[in-house]
């Protein structure tokens, strides 16, 4: 399996992301936001399907798409605060209608199917790189931005009464979590990207007892998937993003099973860290 250089390239690219995406996952998760990896999901698939119709790299349109659709759900969600899953269903919307019509358009349909539910083959040695450049620029300025994303979405009122800049830091967050969900299209699938932010965050709360417990499980949790997925999708045939997903949903209840067994539960985030002081105390 190693010996073929299309795998070598789905395993290094599935690697590094099924390290950053679990990460993003962590903080949407904590933010009560879960649902906006499908939305944006959906705005990837559309940039993709304007980028096969416009002749553009299919990455690019996907990245303009997404990052248009993260910052458009930000917007109204500053501008009605208490309708915050309005602007998610609303690009959700938007993607599944631009997506459909692009596909009707597109003249090889197949090549846009392909991104719908991940493609170990098509995976050139440039977008390889290109995802590399991308993941690590995103694994290095979420461990940056570490406290400050932790603060905001633990208590992000009493992170505006402290003077932090939440703007900036919503911003920088909102762009890690389009471009991330954008360069995993072509390996995860468009429609499975949200999966795999999900699926290792919320095994992971089964057994982690702090932030940082839950991020460095979640990592793990979100590596193996993928790598899972990729060798069962070699092996069996089968399409990679729905081998990650399928296998996540085991995992996930061999995880309920082997807690419930040790009576333990799984808490939200914030129950298990206590105060936020406590967590930067304990996190040094």
């Amino acid at each position: 399996m190693l010996s073929y250089a299309f795998m070598q390239r789905a395993l290094i690219v599935g690697f590094l992301l099924g390290l950053i995406i679990p990460l993003m996952g962590v903080v949407v998760v904590n933010r009560h936001t879960s649902t906006i990896g499908d939305a944006l999901s959906h705005a990837s698939l559309a940039g993709i399907g304007l980028g096969l119709l416009t002749g553009m790299a299919p990455l690019a349109g996907s990245i303009l798409m997404t990052v248009a659709g993260a910052f458009a759900i930000e917007f109204v969600r500053y501008r009605f605060p208490k309708n915050g899953d309005l602007a998610t269903a609303m690009v959700m919307s938007a993607g599944v209608g631009l997506a459909s019509l692009f596909s009707d358009l597109v003249p090889t349909a197949m090549k846009f199917e392909s991104y719908l539910f991940g493609s170990i083959l098509t995976i050139s040695q440039e977008e390889v790189i290109f995802s590399v450049a991308i993941s690590l620029m995103v694994f290095v300025l979420f461990f940056s931005l570490y406290y400050p994303l932790l603060y905001l979405s633990v208590d992000p009122n009493g992170a505006r009464l402290t003077g932090m800049p939440t703007g900036l830091f919503d911003a920088l967050f909102t762009a890690l979590l389009a471009v991330t969900i954008a360069i995993a299209a072509r390996t995860i699938g468009a429609l499975m990207v949200s999966s795999l932010m999900i699926l290792p965050v919320a095994t992971a709360l089964f057994f982690a007892r702090s932030y940082r417990e839950t991020v460095f499980l979640s990592m793990g949790f979100g590596v193996f998937l993928v790598i899972a997925g990729l060798v069962a999708s070699y092996s069996l045939g089968l399409k990679p993003g729905g081998a990650i997903v399928v296998i996540g949903i085991v995992l996930f209840g061999l995880a309920w099973i082997i807690s419930a067994t040790l009576r333990q539960r799984p808490m939200p985030v914030e129950e298990t860290m206590g105060p936020v002081t406590d967590v930067f105390e304990s996190d040094k």
